[in-house]
């Protein structure tokens, strides 16, 4: 197994591709790009016939290098990582931390593939992959890349039984630095199979496990808790730490918006004396308009008058017709 961590800070487990599955892939993957190479050469050189011999040279190096070398590069980076050999064999090129791989991880890969696998028949790629521990040739190294396998056998990836509650947190101190994966590969394996082992056999498991496990850590489990609920205590540990690990790598490549703080408060000052009040302007003063003239008494009707007090007063009479005056005197 190997242990990688992705581009969205998820710890995982990808078994890296063995050199038969490989080899095999390459080799399905020589054979399509041999033969595409065969055909474009024929059309080239039935196009460029008409052609001087140094013409039809350099057509033939740059079909050669378009061909066999940059047909392998594109269809890498199309397919992140999935050519037709490793699509039949279940094989993905990933990056060391799990992501899909770009251009420039398949040019490297192509460029470096060119000598050890063209050039020297693939002896200094099986070299390479039989000395790393990953299987990675020397494309890989320099590419930084990995080949996995997408296949992988359901009962090999189940679940890990949580250990019990009264043991979670317990073992946050201990050292897990000096363990080796193959050593946590077996805890791993011997938890998610516990169900299936007989009981005497799954506690001779169990006790030789934990005692390689408290040799590599220096410090004895403690007294009264069984083999398998200690070894998956421990498991579970290492697992909280790596994702902590991996989230905070996550945080570290890509910060977000910076937390807001506490908020500052100024600290208490005495109130001082305020000073005195300064003067305001006078204001103007519109002047006043000019009161009303005085509204004249109520005229006061005489006695005679029909609108006095006395009421209605008859006109006076004509002395000489006997009849009311009429104000106007006769002719003489």
């Amino acid at each position: 197994m190997s242990e990688l961590v992705t581009g969205e800070a998820v710890a995982l487990e990808l078994r890296p591709a063995k050199l038969p599955s490989r080899a095999l892939a390459v080799l399905l993957d020589l054979v399509v790009t041999v033969v595409a190479y065969v055909v474009v050469t024929i059309a080239l050189l039935a196009a460029t016939a008409a052609l001087d011999e140094a013409a039809q040279l350099a057509v033939s190096v740059a079909a050669f290098l378009l061909v066999l070398v940059g047909g392998p590069i594109a269809v890498e980076t199309l397919s992140h990582g999935r050519s037709l050999g490793k699509l039949a064999c279940g094989l993905r090129v990933v990056r060391d931390d799990g992501g899909p791989i770009r251009f420039r991880h398949a040019l490297v890969r192509g460029a470096v593939g060119l000598v050890e696998i063209l050039m020297t028949f693939g002896v200094v790629a099986c070299i390479a992959s039989l000395v790393s521990a990953r299987g990675r040739r020397l494309g890989d190294v320099f590419a930084g890349t990995l080949v996995v396998r997408e296949r992988v056998p359901a009962g090999r990836t189940s679940f890990v039984p949580p250990p019990p509650p009264w043991l979670a947190g317990r073992f946050s101190a201990l050292d897990l630095s000096a363990v080796p994966d193959g050593l946590w590969l077996a805890v791993r394996q011997y938890l998610t199979r516990l169900q299936q082992l007989d009981p005497q056999v799954g506690a001779a498991m169990a006790e030789r496990l934990a005692g390689d496990l408290t040799a590599r850590t220096g410090t004895p489990a403690p007294y009264g808790i069984p083999a398998a609920a200690y070894l998956a205590a421990v498991m579970q540990e290492r697992q909280v730490r790596e994702a902590r690990r991996a989230f905070a790598w996550q945080a570290a490549r890509h910060p977000g918006p910076p937390s807001p703080g506490p908020l500052a408060v100024p600290p208490y000052a005495p109130p001082t004396a305020f000073p005195p009040p300064v003067p305001l302007p006078p204001r103007p003063v519109s002047p006043q308009p000019p009161f009303p003239e005085p509204m004249s008494p109520q005229p006061t009707f005489p006695q005679s008058s029909p609108y006095g007090p006395g009421g209605p007063v008859r006109p006076p009479r004509d002395e000489r017709g006997g009849g009311p005056s009429t104000g106007f005197a006769p002719p003489a």
